[in-house]
């Protein structure tokens, strides 16, 4: 991240605004690389071979196959991570999960982060989104509650369906958790989906004083942080 802002902003600056020492940033830069990190540089170009050859079709899984089949030993959670990282993925049978389903009647709040995902405090801000896992039975849908302050998810709940009590559920879960009350300045963010627009989500909301904020419709730029909020981080 340092390195890809450095030419815009200078490194001493970044590594002020991140909290970071200086001398440990250009220590790291010297140090030679690690095991694990060369093996994950060969690693990733035996991957990429693959995935070309499969005419981009294959998934972690059938990648994790080949790669035992030519005699390579590797964990396929050490593929799944780096095929996530290289922005590699197969082709998925069937229609793709579709968490955001916008509902243009309903009563749209203001957007009151405007993409500025900082915060000072605890509970001043937190982000809700929804996300899936494909299991042997079928899928599953998490929803989540992010604090933006520590980055730490407060408010979980997994189902087979997408109905409002799903998200309402891990609302419930972080309000409780963190003891939330009017008065509290608490902002809600999340995209517009027919969940968090909902009266009994809204209803919710007003309770405890928290101000809801939408942005707009499955837009990672609109939400950086949920976009990498996978159900490993949650329960891994």
């Amino acid at each position: 991240m340092i390195n890809h802002l450095r030419d815009g902003f200078g490194v001493e600056p970044v590594c002020r605004e991140l909290n970071l020492s200086i001398s440990a940033h250009y220590a790291r830069r010297i140090r030679p690389k690690s095991a694990r990190r060369l093996r994950d540089e060969q690693l990733i170009e035996q991957i990429r071979a693959i995935h070309v050859t499969s005419g981009e079709t294959y998934g972690a899984r059938r990648i994790h196959r080949q790669l035992r089949r030519e005699g390579v030993i590797t964990a396929r959670c050490t593929v799944e991570r780096l095929m996530r990282e290289d922005g590699l993925e197969g082709v998925i049978r069937g229609q793709r999960r579709r968490t955001t389903v916008p509902e243009p009647t309903a009563p749209r709040p203001p957007d009151l982060v405007n993409r500025r995902f900082v915060a000072s405090r605890p509970n001043q801000l937190w982000v809700a989104d929804l996300t899936y896992i494909r299991t042997w039975s079928g899928w599953v849908y998490v929803a989540f509650v992010l604090d933006v302050y520590s980055r730490l998810i407060v408010g979980w709940q997994l189902a087979t369906h997408m109905r409002t009590d799903l998200p309402l559920d891990a609302l419930e879960m972080a309000l409780w958790r963190r003891g939330i009350k009017k008065g509290s300045g608490l902002i809600h963010h999340s995209d517009r989906g027919s969940q968090y627009v909902s009266i009994r989500y809204s209803e919710r909301l007003t309770d405890v004083g928290a101000a809801a904020s939408v942005g707009s419709v499955a837009d990672s730029y609109d939400k950086p942080l949920s976009s990498h909020c996978t159900p490993m981080r949650l329960f891994g």
